[in-house]
């Protein structure tokens, strides 16, 4: 987590999966230690400093023990590479590898740009920035940020953040504790995008950082959140590192913004209620509806600029509510996800296929306007699921078979050519993302949504 957090860690810079008890890797970090080596997506480690490490039925923590040290030391690997004869050899010098924290950004029409960030770590300031001053060389004048399924990260990153969308001097967040002085955060300098119209989507995975930045700009009317309620995970917690190595973390303050709600939802009831607050809200119907939401008056507040009605009580309620889209799910789709099978048998067809498929789609522009799966192809992934316990079952594959297919495509995606591609093939479908772009794309949509007037 805490790597996560700071954007780094020493080692030899690979993604990587376990395939049939082998390392098999993904894909080799652009410019980092493996690929300045020669290393390749698709080879599969056999040996590490002379032990051998396939068929042994290593973990992924065992991987990591092993790949991972510090910066300048080295490892010896042996590699297995597809229609090459023997074991390939080499010796990684190891170095800091960046773990970034965007996941995607591209243009999806001549005016929005979108970009998904999935946590807000020690890069993530540089790397939005990068980000929005590419699209905006390219023609953007909108913006969709997606913050679904962000579990947050540092505050100040948060407020970094914030600061792009909001004129000076105004609050992003503020904090209060028993035995805390309350400070409050401002937006202090001219940001990269505090003109133009901006929409924010978040999800009930959404939490703290992502918490600050939705509640600062729908406090502030800058932009419309879309979704559905946000996690709730509003709580300043303070390190404390004990003799023993470990770590307890002990809440001081918590978050609230601009006009006073309180990010944090509540725990009063104890630990079992709150940490079975996502499965009872789904129970009662809270992802599907927005109307199974009841606010009491007293947690009703009102916008800053605009002075529409927005909700406390924990979590940011979006002014537009997307329920959860259930069309497509089936108990076959979510054992073919949930077991690992899908991605297993994702990572076998990409290693299969590795060379005809990026000669046939050199670049993904190619591959996204001209790949569909084909029959043969779904077939082969039903049997293999076969093959690994899970049993067909035709009614659940016909309701699940069009997200099946786009996941396929997405995932052939994201191996073949960066984690972004899955996302722009992927949205393509996503209700949460439609909408976002309806209400860009519709001016009067837009405006509705911050008119001055209730939205109740």
């Amino acid at each position: 987590m805490n790597e996560q957090l700071e954007g780094e860690f020493e080692g030899i810079g690979v993604s990587f999966n376990i395939l049939q008890d082998t390392i098999f890797i993904i894909r080799a970090i652009s410019g980092g230690p493996a690929e300045i080596v020669g290393i390749r997506a698709g080879d599969r480690i056999v040996e590490v400093d002379g032990e051998n490490v396939a068929g042994i039925g290593i973990t992924t923590k065992g991987v990591q023990s092993r790949l991972k040290g510090e910066k300048g030391t080295r490892v010896n690997v042996k590699v297995q590479r597809r229609k090459v004869d023997g074991l390939l050899e080499f010796n990684i010098t190891r170095d800091k590898i960046p773990v970034f924290s965007l996941d995607a950004s591209y243009m999806i029409n001549e005016r929005i740009g979108y970009i998904k960030l999935a946590r807000f770590s020690q890069t993530t300031t540089i790397e939005f920035e990068n980000a929005i001053k590419d699209l905006q060389r390219t023609g953007m004048k909108d913006l969709i940020l997606d913050l679904s399924g962000n579990g947050g990260g540092w505050l100040p990153i948060a407020v970094e953040l914030a600061d792009h969308f909001l004129d000076n001097d105004k609050v992003i967040v503020s904090t209060e504790g028993r035995m805390v002085s309350t400070r409050e955060y401002k937006a202090r300098r001219k940001g990269l995008f505090e003109e133009g119209k901006l929409v924010v989507m978040i999800d009930q995975n959404s939490a703290s950082a992502s918490e600050i930045v939705s509640g600062a700009v729908q406090d502030w009317d800058r932009g419309v959140i879309v979704g559905r309620r946000s996690f709730g995970k509003g709580m300043v917690q303070q390190p404390f590192y004990l003799n023993d190595g470990s770590m307890i973390r002990l809440t001081v303050a918590r978050y609230y913004t601009p006009t006073g709600r309180l990010i944090q939802k509540p725990y009063e009831d104890g630990y079992e209620d709150y940490a079975m607050d996502l499965i009872n809200r789904y129970n009662k119907g809270e992802l599907n509806s927005s109307d199974s939401i009841i606010f009491p008056e007293s947690q009703r507040y009102k916008t800053l600029v605009l002075n529409r009605t927005v909700y406390g009580g924990g979590g940011i309620m979006p002014d537009c509510f997307v329920p959860i889209d259930t069309t497509s799910y089936s108990v076959y789709y979510r054992d073919l996800m949930n077991r690992g099978i899908f991605n297993q048998f994702i990572l076998k067809y990409v290693d299969n296929h590795r060379g005809e498929l990026k000669r046939s789609y050199p670049d993904f522009r190619t591959y996204k306007n001209h790949y569909e799966p084909s029959e043969p192809l779904l077939n082969e992934l039903i049997g293999f699921a076969g093959e690994e316990g899970l049993t067909f079952n035709e009614k659940q594959w016909n309701i699940s078979k069009s997200q099946i297919k786009l996941l396929v495509k997405g995932y052939i995606a994201r191996d073949l050519f960066e984690t972004g591609s899955f996302y722009e093939i992927y949205n393509e479908s996503d209700p949460l993302y439609l909408k976002a772009v309806e209400i860009l794309e519709n001016p009067g949509l837009h405006q509705a949504k911050l008119a001055k007037a209730d939205t109740e």
